[in-house]
């Protein structure tokens, strides 16, 4: 039996009252959704401002050093300040805050251009390595300024490593002796004498004023010498010469002359005005000159005191002040209103003097491993300021900044 076929309904067309109602609707809803989107991005806006603003004022989350594009915040340096003192107590900090405050900031400055200028050489410390360091000190949290820390001296041997094995076994070097001598007639006497058959070393421990640089220097390469006046005489004068006195005006010498005019004396003490020259002979030289210039003047001109702008004017003086026994014992004991002979005294420092050099000999030369490691070190400090000089580093810790730092670390130490 044939199925009956269902009866086909045709549907009816909206009429037009009909579709003008819905598009009613539809605009009503479109408008609604617009609204309703609208007002939740300017909740979700006017939260996240907030959240901003409150981020932003946020003194931790401030930037306040970057090296080469790369940021470190508040946050960072007060962890690091607070690393850095962990063995120090609440009276260290306290004393020295504004002298650590800088180390903290200049060790993190210099530990990120090691890391980075270490990677333009293709070196690095891995996770790894840090992590068994870490196991090494036991009592060392595993947070990220310690690992900075470890990794900033893992860096360190890396290099040196590096450096050193870039280095000869062998190089051009010098075997020198040398000595600073506070005048040009002293280095004359001492010439004389060496001619005469004296001996280097022992003049040396005589006339030389200057503990850092004096005597029998070994081997060393040119870029070790002292400076370059004495590389360029160890590395031209025939062996066996001895050089001509070369000055030099930047050479600090452990030795310094007093002209000391007592202006009057009451109640055990002095009024007192003073010239502190670089030698004996300018000493001289200077107090024949006060035959026709005053002393004020001749102190401006000459003196390497700190009173020097005060035309050496010092004041009442009581014994002690002045730090010195040899200034002591003459001006409190010549009358008033003279000027005393030169008083030599051995616990100043002055600059300007005329070094003598001997060449014992000169070639190719095994390197030393004292020496070997002086030269790796200092081709290293040569790549490292270079690297520093061409980066850009920002340093926005005021003294107000720091001073917040080392208050945050102290909120967190006990008066010991």
């Amino acid at each position: 039996m044939a199925k009956k076929q269902k009866k086909a309904i045709p549907k009816r067309a909206p009429t037009k009252h009909q579709l003008s109602k819905w598009q009613r609707q539809t605009k009503i809803r479109r408008i609604v959704i617009i609204a309703a989107s609208v007002f939740l991005a300017g909740i979700l806006s006017w939260v996240g401002y907030e959240y901003y603003e409150d981020y932003k004022s946020d003194p931790l989350r401030e930037v306040v050093i970057e090296v080469n594009g790369v940021p470190f915040t508040m946050e960072y340096y007060v962890k690091m300040l607070d690393a850095y003192t962990a063995s120090m107590n609440y009276t260290v900090i306290s004393s020295y805050g504004d002298y650590i405050a800088n180390m903290v900031a200049d060790g993190i400055i210099d530990a990120e251009l090691l890391r980075q200028g270490a990677k333009n050489l293709d070196i690095e410390v891995t996770a790894e390595e840090i992590d068994a360091k870490l196991k090494e000190y036991e009592e060392l949290p595993s947070d990220r300024v310690y690992r900075d820390i470890i990794s900033a001296d893992l860096l360190q041997e890396k290099l040196k490593e590096y450096f050193g094995s870039n280095l000869t076994d062998t190089m051009e070097q010098a075997h020198v002796q040398v000595m600073l001598v506070e005048s040009e007639d002293v280095a004359d006497e001492v010439i004389t004498e060496i001619e005469a058959g004296g001996n280097f070393t022992a003049l040396a421990e005589e006339f030389s004023c200057n503990s850092t640089g004096e005597g029998d220097l070994g081997w060393l390469p040119r870029e070790l010498m002292p400076n370059t006046m004495i590389a360029d005489a160890a590395f031209n004068l025939t062996m066996g010469e001895i050089s001509q006195p070369i000055y030099d005006e930047t050479a600090t010498k452990d030795v310094g002359y007093w002209l000391i005019e007592i202006t009057g004396k009451q109640d055990g003490e002095v009024a007192a005005r003073a010239m502190l020259l670089g030698s004996e002979t300018e000493a001289e030289h200077v107090k024949a000159e006060l035959v026709s210039r005053n002393f004020s003047s001749l102190a401006r001109e000459y003196s390497q005191h700190e009173s020097k702008d005060e035309g050496g004017e010092l004041g009442l003086l009581k014994q002690g002040d002045m730090g010195s026994e040899a200034f002591d014992q003459v001006a409190f004991n010549i009358p008033v209103n003279e000027v005393s002979e030169p008083v030599k005294d051995e616990s100043v420092q002055t600059t300007g003097g005329y070094w003598l050099v001997e060449v014992i000999d000169r070639g190719m030369h095994q390197l030393e491993t004292e020496v070997r490691e002086k030269l790796r070190d200092q081709h290293l400090n040569d790549w490292f300021e270079e690297w520093k000089e061409n980066s850009t580093i920002e340093n926005l810790l005021d003294e107000e900044k720091k001073s917040w730092a080392v208050d945050r670390v102290l909120e967190g130490r006990t008066l010991q």
